[in-house]
């Protein structure tokens, strides 16, 4: 199955499972449904409805600021909304999961790398893709909580194209070896380290993905991102 928005698309996943995000999902059948995309990046699997613009809050991606337990941006120390770091700079943020609350951990966008677009051929998403260039966005995440982050999943990672707008996002579920994104694993307590990668695809050769940009809660919408550059 794949699913495109019309603004910020994100594709999803490889395997049974379609992640709870707007996605443009390649599966093994080919079958194709459209759905449009939600205010701050917060996205729906649902066809599309009359009510479908109204913002969409997708279980821990995008609840409002402050939500769980989470500082505003720029707390005590912490990254402020709308902020810009250097590619390799760590951002230090709050962050909760599911019951993992209260956590704290540093971002790091480590790279920004251009694929080629037959890396897409295992998605099986046809035409909806033609044309388009694949880069994969290399971040790792480090735990400076206290609070024990098993099995959470820090996914809320996009790409920027030249002019600041949203490249169309790729969310893998199931395996992909060019850009392995796994939840953390168990007994991710203080100073574990992981890293990670987020698919983003340019909409031509001319065009590139020169930026990344963190959305998840507190940066999401109505505060902005964390950018990478």
């Amino acid at each position: 199955m794949s699913t495109i928005s019309m603004r910020s698309t994100t594709l999803g996943a490889v395997g049974l499972a379609v992640a709870g995000t707007l996605a443009l999902t390649g599966c093994k059948n080919g079958n194709e449904e459209l759905a449009p995309a939600q205010p701050g990046g917060a996205t729906s699997a649902a066809a599309p409805s009359a009510s479908a613009a109204a913002p969409s809050a997708a279980p821990s991606e995008s609840a409002a600021p402050g939500a769980g337990g989470s500082e505003a941006p720029g707390a005590n120390g912490t990254a402020k909304s709308g902020q810009t770091f250097k590619i390799g700079e760590a951002a230090e943020m709050p962050f909760s999961y599911g019951s993992n609350k209260g956590g704290q951990i540093a971002l790091t966008v480590t790279a920004i790398e251009q694929g080629n677009p037959a890396d897409l051929d295992t998605l099986k998403l046809g035409d909806k893709v033609k044309g388009m260039i694949p880069y994969y966005i290399r971040y790792s995440v480090k735990n400076t909580g206290t609070t024990d982050l098993s099995h959470s999943s820090v996914t809320q990672v996009k790409g920027l194209l030249a002019d600041g707008t949203e490249a169309q996002r790729v969310s893998i579920i199931g395996k992909f070896d060019k850009c392995p994104n796994e939840a953390l694993p168990k007994g991710f307590t203080n100073g574990q380290t992981q890293t990670s990668c987020a698919v983003a695809l340019a909409p031509s050769a001319q065009t590139k993905v020169t930026a990344a940009e963190y959305w998840g809660n507190p940066y999401n919408y109505p505060n902005k991102g964390l950018v990478w550059k």
